[in-house]
């Protein structure tokens, strides 16, 4: 029992200890000079790290600001940056729970060092490295776990890294222009509301107070902008609360309404513009996901959940675990798919092709790199298309008002 309380004891005061950014300057092996940063408690440890990687420092210097404070979350590019660096690490012959250690302590972020020395911990004391994972479902999915349980069973778990590394990578980069794409018309909306607001707010006023010194009627449009302007000031909070309002309520919607976001998905998929980009970009993941966990081993029916799970639209979802039902009754997969009609014609023919000749993988993988290029053209082509778009609009709603405020003007210049 005393034994168990000084180790909890230990632990705490272990888990209080802030960490310092320190800047070191050294020279490799090779003898040549490098420099970098290290969160560490002290300057020795610092050092002995540096030692144990073949690096002789020169000088080892602390920030002015410790890693203590507050913690950046974690997103998923680092996980995929994390996965990269284990893959690497091992394929160089460093041991795991060492890889772990030269990470957790050599990341910016406090956050991400915890989670890695977490896992480093459950690892050296004795559980398998994917159960580690499990342990932690908020950053490493159960296609990640499941992909590095089957290489430490199969004994290719550097082969297996690297593959869930290079997935991880292609999943984030698409993900990340899909947002872009999305972002940028939602942006212009959120500036074009701003700019209107500042000027029915601030400039109208203005010139309505020198309309009313000159006592001469104004033109409709004009009263109209001035009418907008009076009404925007007198009830501005209303507008702020509904538009608040709105936005907390799709958010809410959104995290715990399955049917919500079913629907959602499915009008994503009929916009004119983006919904072909997001169906590409379903199509992508589907056979990315399907590409990775098939050439890792793992059986069609689980691949196919791994699958439903990543495609990231409902649609695409429920058409996936359609294409497991109609496996499991022995239906091939390229008939699986077309029977959902949700998949392009090359695609299945292409799936076709691989079950044929044994080489599903690659196949799939080969549709995934299509369909990323697509994507990546499709993105560049929208940013092009909607320059302009957003060029006319914004130059609509401002010149609009400002020809409203200079309407009267011309009107009394025309009277003399």
């Amino acid at each position: 029992m005393a034994t168990a309380v000084k180790r909890k004891s230990a632990k705490a005061s272990k888990s209080k200890v802030k960490l310092k950014n320190f800047q070191w300057t050294g020279v490799n092996k090779q003898g040549q000079k490098i420099k970098g940063k290290m969160p560490a408690e002290n300057q020795d440890i610092v050092k002995q790290q540096l030692l144990k990687q073949g690096i002789t420092p020169k000088a080892i210097n602390a920030e002015l600001f410790s890693f203590g404070g507050s913690k950046k979350s974690i997103k998923p590019v680092d996980i995929a940056v994390f996965l990269r660096q284990l893959a690497i690490m091992m394929k160089a012959g460093v041991p795991l729970v060492q890889s772990f250690d030269i990470i957790g302590k050599g990341h910016e972020n406090p956050s991400v060092q915890d989670l890695v020395m977490d896992v480093k911990q459950d690892v050296e004391s004795g559980n398998p490295f994917a159960e580690s994972l499990r342990k932690h479902p908020k950053y490493f999915d159960d296609l990640v776990c499941d992909l590095i349980h089957a290489g430490e069973q199969s004994g290719t778990l550097e082969q297996m890294l690297d593959r869930i590394a290079t997935y991880k990578e292609k999943s984030e980069a698409l993900k990340s222009k899909i947002k872009s794409a999305l972002m940028y018309p939602a942006a212009v909306v959120v500036v074009s509301i701003a700019v209107t607001a500042i000027l029915l707010i601030y400039v109208v006023p203005m010139f309505s107070q020198l309309f009313e010194g000159a006592g001469a009627d104004l033109p409709a449009f004009t009263q109209m902008v001035v009418d907008m302007s009076e009404n925007v000031q007198q009830y501005w909070y209303l507008y702020l609360f509904v538009m608040i309002g709105i936005v907390v309520a799709y958010s809410q919607l959104n995290k715990s309404s399955q049917s919500f976001r079913d629907g959602k998905d499915k009008l994503l998929l009929k916009f004119p513009i983006f919904g072909p980009l997001i169906q590409k970009a379903a199509v992508a993941r589907y056979a990315r996901t399907l590409a990775t966990t098939f050439a890792a081993g793992v059986p069609l029916v689980d691949a196919l959940d791994s699958a439903a799970g990543a495609s990231g639209n409902a649609v695409y979802r429920d058409a996936i675990k359609k294409i497991k039902e109609d496996v499991t009754t022995g239906l091939q997969i390229n008939m699986a798919m077309a029977s959902t009609g949700v998949f392009p014609n090359m695609v299945t023919q292409m799936v076709a092709i691989g079950e044929e000749s044994g080489a599903v993988d690659t196949m799939l993988a080969k549709v995934a790199d299509i369909y990323e290029q697509e994507v990546d053209d499709a993105v560049d082509g929208i940013s092009s298309l909607i320059e302009p778009f957003v060029i006319v609009f914004l130059g609509t709603v401002v010149g609009g008002l400002v020809v409203a405020m200079y309407l009267p003007v011309f009107q009394m210049g025309s009277a003399f």
